[in-house]
């Protein structure tokens, strides 16, 4: 017969145990989980920002650097050596100073050759043109000749056709006045058109003498102005800035020897990134801080060309310009971009590289904590974001960089 077999039961002790073993193990778990998502930093450390509301404007923080308004770069037209500086840089110049002057054996040599030919081409034109005179005077001189033989043929053609009516010469003298009469005819017609032909030929020759002589006189006047300007002058009045020139040195046809600049205004000329030009135009506002007041500019001008991932812009002082501008001189520009509104703010920082925006670390009144929590940024400028949601005006939050932090929840700031 089967017997019932009674299960044993734990004593309440050993529940009891068990229960404070549970309770120990997820204690333990949330104490080593709490660890894992604390750090603890340094005070001196970290950069404790409020977030504020306040007015907000984008815009675009440039470099420009204080230029004059028109600038005179001075070239080597022609090549040569140095041989004597009129002006330093640093002094002013009047249009047409001289400033330097250059030699160059070979383009005197130059000179030299096309003079010899010049002069050789005018005297074969001189010879041509008594040549021509000549030949008119012989030619004319044999047309009279033909004309007189004509005549005298003429007067016996006349004579002999007479006494030939009257049957007192033979035919055969009569044909005969009459072939030298049309001899002599035959002649001068033969004697002009040699005549109009020679005077024709050397009256072109004489005109492509004249062009050959005029394209000679036209390429040793270029030559000799290539001469004049192995002096270098100033085609501008103003400040010359720079001259790289020394005696002796050999400068080559193009080379930069110096620029002038021209005192009459400055203008600012800075450099944007390249993804900004489709947000800079014409006419936009910008300003600037010196010596403790505020100007304005306005964008002049826009060089499309992209280089180095930059663009250039050039701005003009829109109402007064500083007393103090210097050529070189810095400014610091806020290129105005949207317009003014009012908005909570938190200063940019070094976090934003670390989260993109999507998390700052929060710290509580005390400062002695500080908590993860998510937010949204919005618009931004050179020195704020927007604050989208996620925070509250007077909330502390860390802007400092995040790169040492890891993804801890919680900061202890010691």
């Amino acid at each position: 017969m089967d017997r019932k077999i009674k299960r044993k039961k734990w004593p309440k002790v050993l529940w009891g145990v068990a229960a404070v073993a549970v309770l120990l193990s997820i204690t333990l778990y949330a104490i080593l989980r709490t660890a894992d998502s604390t750090l603890t930093i340094e005070a001196d450390r970290v950069k404790i920002s409020t977030v504020e509301k306040g007015s907000f404007q984008e815009y675009i923080r440039v470099v420009g650097i204080v230029e004059p308004r028109n600038t005179t770069f001075l070239d080597a037209v022609e090549g040569g050596r140095v041989e004597e500086i009129f002006l330093e840089a640093g002094n002013m110049v009047g249009q047409g100073d001289s400033i330097l002057r250059l030699s160059n054996t070979n383009l005197l040599l130059d000179i030299m050759y096309r003079e010899a030919e010049f002069f050789e081409q005018s005297n074969n034109l001189r010879d041509t043109r008594l040549l021509l005179e000549q030949n008119r005077l012989r030619l004319n001189n044999d047309l009279a000749d033909v004309d007189f033989q004509l005549q005298q043929a003429t007067r016996r053609l006349k004579r002999f056709a007479s006494l030939f009516e009257d049957r007192l010469i033979p035919e055969q003298d009569y044909q005969a006045a009459r072939d030298e009469y049309e001899y002599a005819l035959k002649r001068k017609e033969l004697t002009a058109e040699s005549i109009e032909k020679e005077i024709s030929f050397r009256k072109e020759q004489i005109v492509q003498l004249e062009a050959s002589l005029e394209r000679m006189r036209v390429n040793l006047e270029i030559v000799k102005q290539k001469q004049e300007n192995l002096t270098l002058t100033a085609p501008i009045g103003g400040h010359l800035t720079s001259l790289n020139a020394e005696i002796g040195q050999s400068k080559a046809p193009g080379e930069r020897l110096g620029r002038i600049d021209e005192m009459g205004g400055f203008k600012v000329r800075a450099l944007v990134d390249q993804h900004f030009i489709s947000r800079v135009e014409v006419g936009k506002s910008g300003n600037f801080e010196h010596s403790g007041e505020e100007y304005a500019l306005t964008v002049s001008k826009i060089y499309p060309e992209i280089t180095d991932g930059k663009f250039v812009v050039d701005f003009d002082f829109k109402d007064t310009v500083p007393d103090d501008l210097r050529r070189g001189l810095s400014l610091y520009i806020k290129l105005e971009e949207g317009i003014v509104s009012e908005e909570l703010l938190v200063p940019r920082g070094g976090f934003f590289n670390r989260t993109g925006g999507s998390w700052i670390y929060v710290v509580d009144p005390s400062e002695k904590h500080a908590l993860k929590r998510p937010i949204r940024l919005g618009l931004q400028n050179p020195e704020y974001f927007t604050v989208a949601e996620g925070l509250e005006e007077g909330e502390k939050v860390l802007t400092n960089g995040y790169e040492n932090y890891g993804d801890k929840d919680r900061l202890v700031i010691r």
